[in-house]
């Protein structure tokens, strides 16, 4: 009997089937842990996407690696002075010898509309005109009138005294260093870039630069178009002008790289003027054996170097200065500033020292106008007058 209703039962359908396996395999649990929905971003269907509400907004375009094929459009700047590296320790008055270097731009290939011959990048071409020793007369009155637009009228003393507190180091931390490279060409933006945000910015000066404080005030105010408010040491704060504004700031190309510095004409000479090679010879064992007049700390402020070796001379004919751990291109600089502005004779650079002479008919120089060691530049009067020198 029961094998009768086995027999008679009907075999279940294949669509009973299917369901039932569609069912059990829905609800298993691996489907329910490991569901993927897949987001808006990656849909296929273009209409479920969700529409970008910023569509209307200029796309970023992508980023493109630098390539040397690209066509690059060189700089124009209407600066008018010459591009150099350094503006305190270069000299348009003294001609190279030679180069370290091919004519390589430190500003890079095609990158400035000036031509650069290997030791500056001259406002003026010099296939259409040479200037040997001077540079156009056009240029100093074209930096003038630029700078006594910029500055506007004078600053009055309370003006002047609010901005020199407002840049003391206990309330203000922003400064420039100027170090052994002087007045680099980079610093100029750098400077710029500082009166964005101040009327005024501190600049500390050390090293090789500070033999000659005055050239480097006025290399400030010639090549920033600014003024200088205050001189306390090695440290200045330049003030921007009244009437200057941001936005019409000069263009200052950037120098990629630092270029090799020309061959200048040697320093000693292997005879000294006007006298023999044993002379020389005993003149300078005579130099290394004096006392030295100071030792010179590294990185340090030499403002009062030259008025030193002026009164030295007054009771010795040979001064020698210690220069010990000094780099040998750094006390080489030193000596020829002081061959210019004491002025004397080079006899040695041997065994890092500087000795120098003053030479058989030494006179004292009348003119001994330097920077006293604190000095404000308030009165507008001196203050045109000492432009003006």
């Amino acid at each position: 009997m029961t094998l009768t209703r086995l027999s008679r039962q009907k075999p279940p359908s294949l669509f009973i089937t299917v369901r039932f396996l569609t069912r059990h395999l829905s609800t298993s649990k691996l489907r329910d842990h490991y569901s993927f929905q897949p987001p808006p971003s990656l849909s296929l269907d273009p209409q479920k996407s969700k529409s970008n509400p910023n569509s209307h907004k200029r796309q970023k375009p992508k980023y493109r690696p630098p390539s040397s094929l690209d066509q690059i459009k060189p700089i124009q700047s209407d600066l008018p002075f010459d591009f150099r590296f350094s503006y305190t320790e270069s000299s348009p008055t003294v001609r190279p010898i030679g180069l370290r270097e091919p004519k390589y731009s430190p500003f890079g290939p095609g990158r400035l509309d000036r031509e650069w011959t290997g030791v500056c990048a001259p406002a003026v071409d010099p296939k259409v005109k040479s200037l040997e020793g001077t540079e156009d007369p056009n240029l100093e009155a074209k930096r003038k009138l630029l700078r006594g637009r910029i500055q506007g009228t004078p600053l009055t003393e309370a003006e002047r005294k609010f901005l020199v507190e407002k840049c003391q180091r206990n309330r203000n931390k922003r400064q420039i260093n100027l170090g052994r490279d002087g007045l680099t060409h980079n610093m100029l933006n750098d400077i710029h870039n500082h009166w964005k945000f101040a009327e005024a910015v501190r600049i500390k000066c050390l090293g090789v630069p500070t033999v000659d404080m005055k050239n480097v005030c006025t290399q400030l105010e010639d090549k920033t178009f600014g003024k200088i408010i205050q001189r306390h040491g090695g440290t200045l704060i330049l003030y921007r002008g009244r009437n200057y504004n941001h936005k019409k700031r000069p263009v200052i190309p950037l120098m990629l790289w630092k270029p090799q510095e020309p061959v200048y004409p040697r320093l000693i000479k292997t005879t000294i003027d006007g006298l023999s090679i044993e002379e020389t010879k005993e003149m300078r064992k005579r130099g290394l054996a004096v006392p030295a007049l100071t030792k010179l700390a590294k990185n340090g402020y030499y403002g009062s170097l030259v008025p030193m070796v002026r009164d030295a001379f007054v009771v010795s004919e040979l001064v020698r200065i210690d220069c010990t751990g000094f780099e040998r291109s750094d006390y080489k600089k030193i000596g020829c500033k002081l061959r210019d502005l004491v002025p004397c004779i080079l006899v040695t650079f041997e065994k890092e020292q500087i000795v120098v002479w003053r030479g058989q008919d030494y006179k004292p120089p009348e003119d001994g106008h330097f920077f006293t060691d604190r000095e404000f530049f308030h009165d507008p009067g001196c203050d045109m007058e000492r432009s003006d020198e």
